[in-house]
């Protein structure tokens, strides 16, 4: 929050160019911490299916199941960014 104010601080004072590549960075963080937070889900559940080789369905369909939710809110940031960046 405290970026954003800075950012928005610093577009009223000296043009939009700043907000504007703020907003573009947004989105790309946002793009790599879906990246890495799917990895993560990812890794963790192999590990869990290698110790719990019986309960692999459900650790699958959990596993799809998060990173569907993480993409989705991964995809409205980056748009946003990217809708704000260009606006």
């Amino acid at each position: 929050m405290i970026t954003l104010g800075i950012l928005l601080q610093t577009a009223m004072t000296t043009g939009l160019g700043v907000a504007k590549a703020g907003a573009v960075i947004g989105a790309g963080l946002a793009a790599v911490g879906a990246g890495v937070g799917i990895g993560r889900i990812g890794g963790s559940a192999l590990e869990s299916i290698a110790r719990q080789p019986e309960a692999k369905g459900d650790i699958v369909g959990n596993m799809i199941l998060a990173a569907a939710l993480i993409e989705g809110v991964a995809l409205g940031a980056v748009a946003l960014g990217f809708i704000v960046g260009l606006g």
